[in-house]
């Protein structure tokens, strides 16, 4: 294009292209793209090296949330450890309390941010809040816990603990007194069967007969699970609540 503005108006006469004037573009236009490939580089580069710093500072700053984060769990441990102590020189059944909600607190910091749990613990955490909701119902409710599965098998955490505190937030009859709970985990056909039952609650709060527990946990299940568990809960026969889990075990 240049040649033929050249040619049309200010050339005494006509120049042809010939072998350098292809030569010369050639050149120009591997010079331009050259030049631009490099400086796309040095652009990419200066942008990775921006959000690589950004990535480490992240990292910092999440690192030194870690840290603070463990320092709370540890003064809190070493003063229930502290407290134990003295409870079981003057009340051992006291002791004994502070010891499972001490071995609670530290289920929801060691564990409940791994994706799978051994099954021994998350029973051991039941068992636990079990005993600490007994200890503020009287007359004390009668709880019986059937297990017949390996407990060495693993599951994520947190599962099996909506069902156990629905029946003492909403399943608790204070006033009769007259409280039974039946829980029972086992295995069939490779899947964990998690089953309770407790007497309906015949004093129970309009507002509190249903909560969002059990929606999330549904929720939940569907993420880790999709279409492949089965949730299902029901009164029988306007006498018990029942509630039934059942998850596979890998």
């Amino acid at each position: 294009m240049s040649l033929f503005i050249r040619n049309e108006n200010f050339a005494a006469s006509p120049q042809w292209q010939g072998t350098s004037t292809h030569f010369t573009f050639l050149l120009a236009v591997t010079t331009v793209f050259v030049l631009s490939f490099v400086f796309r580089l040095a652009m990419a580069y200066f942008s990775l090296k921006q959000q690589s710093e950004k990535i480490l500072l992240q990292q910092s700053q999440i690192e030194l949330k870690l840290l603070k984060a463990q320092v709370q769990p540890h003064f809190l441990f070493n003063t229930l450890n502290a407290i134990y102590y003295e409870a079981f020189l003057e009340a051992p059944r006291t002791a004994l309390l502070i010891d499972r909600l001490s071995d609670m607190i530290r289920y929801f910091v060691d564990q409940s941010t791994h994706e799978t749990v051994p099954l021994a613990t998350e029973i051991q955490f039941l068992d636990n809040y079990i005993a600490l909701e007994k200890m503020r119902i009287q007359p004390e409710p009668e709880i019986v816990f059937h297990c017949t599965i390996n407990d060495q098998q693993k599951i994520p955490p947190m599962l099996l603990m909506t069902f156990v505190e629905n029946i003492f937030k909403h399943g608790i009859d204070k006033i009769s007194g007259n409280n039974k709970i039946c829980i029972s985990l086992s295995e069939n056909e490779h899947q964990l069967v998690f089953q309770t039952r407790n007497s309906l609650n015949r004093n129970a709060e309009p507002m509190r007969k249903q909560g969002t527990g059990l929606s999330n946990l549904r929720q939940r299940l569907t993420i880790l699970y999709g279409n492949n568990f089965h949730l299902h809960t029901a009164e029988v026969q306007d006498e018990h609540f029942e509630a039934l889990l059942k998850i596979p075990l890998t």
